[in-house]
């Protein structure tokens, strides 16, 4: 793939966050983009904002429902016929918490959006792709925490993130095994602090998942940028339009790992191959914020 023009792209959670900055920069670059979310309103206010960019589709989504996401691939097949980039990005987070004060409900709903949500993307849309024969890729959103390391109070999210790490990783060997046209990529969204949706999904959380017992709400991104700082880490924001530019970049150039400051994860995964091969806990407890 040497560019985006005239290319078909599927952006789920497209209407928020790091999703529009990817639909944003897939418009300038000339591709056809079809949004699945599952906000409304959300859905709307994007179509009309960047509908003199290009060409512009939207489809509520709720990517947890197989049925859902069926929906979307017939929809996008149905008037295109083809499917050349699909963004399975579309997360939640649960509050923090010792894991044996999480709730049945937290991970049925952060795992039923951020794990079930990337393998419907998955069996949706790529044995269409692969049937079409054209050339194509797969991007899974992931996270450094989990699909790094984790933060010990982010259980319930870190693990649904390691999840899409290692899904991807296997999606990307077969992909490639099977002599498809396709490949994938794990997204890492990076470089500094991301204000996105992310820090304020339970506004979309359903009520047959509430939390069966009262929590504090999941982290600000204050109360994060907080907590790195009395870890001694000084965080910046992270421009999410550059941020998705990187990310479009990686696809053209087929990097596997799409990452701002890729070698800082790799000094961070050293650190923790070092500590496993000491029988250690692989966290340093001292270098994590604790939120």
């Amino acid at each position: 793939m040497k560019d985006f023009n005239g290319s078909v792209a599927v952006v789920t959670g497209g209407a928020s966050g790091i999703g529009r900055s990817l639909v944003k920069q897939l418009l300038t670059a000339g591709a056809r983009v079809v949004v699945g979310d599952v906000e409304q309103g959300a859905l709307d206010a994007l179509l009309q904002e960047f509908r003199e960019l290009g060409e512009l589709r939207g489809v509520v989504t709720d990517v947890s429902d197989s049925d859902s996401v069926n929906a979307l691939a017939d929809a996008v097949y149905g008037e295109f016929g083809v499917c050349h980039l699909l963004f399975n990005n579309a997360g939640v987070a649960a509050p923090s918490a010792n894991v044996w004060e999480t709730t049945p409900n937290d991970w049925k709903w952060v795992h039923g959006v951020n794990v079930m949500g990337v393998v419907n993307g998955i069996q949706a849309f790529v044995p269409r792709m692969i049937a079409g024969g054209d050339e194509g890729h797969v991007i899974n959103t992931s996270s450094g925490d989990g699909g790094i390391s984790p933060l010990p109070y982010q259980s319930v999210y870190a693990s649904s993130k390691a999840a899409v790490s290692c899904i991807t990783e296997c999606l990307a060997a077969q992909l490639e095994s099977e002599g498809t046209r396709l490949g994938a990529s794990v997204f890492y969204p990076s470089g500094g602090l991301l204000d996105t949706g992310i820090w304020t999904t339970d506004r979309n959380r359903p009520e047959n998942l509430a939390r069966e017992a009262p929590s504090a709400p999941v982290p600000t991104i204050q109360d994060f940028k907080q907590a790195a700082e009395a870890a001694g880490m000084q965080l910046e924001f992270q421009d999410l339009d550059e941020l998705a530019r990187v990310c479009l970049e990686g696809i053209l150039e087929r990097r596997f790992v799409i990452m701002i400051d890729v070698q800082d994860a790799e000094t961070t995964l050293r650190e923790r191959a070092a500590r496993i091969g000491r029988s250690s806990l692989p966290i340093d407890q001292a270098e994590i914020p604790q939120l």
